[in-house]
């Protein structure tokens, strides 16, 4: 994910078990049963299902994933954002399945955690929990993955999300520890669409995310001549081309990407254009 791409929309969640797979093909015949990693990257803004969590600010993270027969993976982290008291701003803790039934499909499934500092609440997000579920199919020149995900805060919501990535390696090099990948794709994202209007004919479109406090006060506000109506649609499409460097036990990715809402109110809910996401994996065991 930008994260699920930290979604990336980026989906914090997934970059620990991304570099995983990326940096299990780095290191080859050492894959066993057990597997650890410990990752650090920043990034100039996190999205997460249509919306900016960290406010338009920078953020940090570091993460710890273990590994159980490449298949199950749980990972920890802790998020830090500029100009935001305390320093770990938020962390998430996130479980993900996936089994590969033959070359061309496999399945996964993941739930997370995100719990956010008591005095950020009312600035950033809710506490929510998200959990998934995924489809993917290898068509050889294109790999498709088809999602269907709820988020559970004070309200339940609903999202669906299909990803298409062509991913592509160079030859090893540096005695067959060393290799470069990229792995470009575009991601669509659909989910509530709130719709204001007011009795002067102003309409407006926004996102309706769960876990951010306007979504509450907005669609509570009992101003006289405002109408809110909810609907199912696309919120956003987003590119990026992520770009590896993996070598022996470490991966090392930088993310460009950029991200086109298709609301119309985006100064309150989300961001438009570029976004850079840059990452550091690990493989301690």
């Amino acid at each position: 994910m930008l994260m699920q791409a930290m979604v990336f929309t980026i989906s914090a969640q997934s970059v620990p078990h991304s570099a995983a797979v990326s940096d299990t093909a780095a290191t080859g015949d050492k894959e066993g049963i057990h597997s650890f990693y410990a990752g650090t990257g920043f990034g100039s803004n996190m999205l997460y299902l249509g919306t900016t969590i960290s406010q338009d600010h920078g953020f940090g993270y570091a993460s710890v994933s273990y590994g159980l027969v490449d298949k199950l993976y749980l990972t920890a982290a802790g998020y830090t954002i500029s100009n935001f008291t305390p320093f770990t701003a938020f962390y998430s803790l996130g479980l993900n399945f996936s089994h590969a039934f033959n070359s061309w499909f496999d399945i996964s499934s993941g739930i997370s955690r995100y719990n956010v500092a008591e005095s950020l609440r009312d600035t950033l997000f809710s506490n929510f929990t998200y959990a998934d579920a995924t489809l993917g199919f290898d068509w050889r020149i294109l790999y498709t993955k088809l999602s269907a995900g709820g988020l559970f805060a004070d309200g339940g919501q609903f999202y669906l999300q299909t990803r298409h990535s062509r991913y592509f390696e160079t030859p090893s090099f540096a005695r067959d520890k060393a290799f470069f990948s990229f792995d470009p794709y575009v991601n669509i994202l659909l989910g509530n669409m709130v719709t204001i209007e007011t009795t002067g004919g102003r309409s407006e479109t926004t996102v309706s995310p769960g876990y951010r406090p306007w979504r509450k006060q907005g669609q509570g506000s009992t101003i006289p001549g405002t109408r809110y109506s909810e609907s199912f649609g696309l919120m956003e499409i987003d590119f990026g081309v992520p770009v590896a460097f993996s070598y022996d036990f470490f991966t090392i990715e930088i993310e460009p990407g950029y991200i086109i809402p298709l609301y119309s109110d985006s100064g309150t809910s989300g961001t438009e254009g570029f976004l850079l996401m840059a990452s550091i994996f690990f493989r301690i065991f």
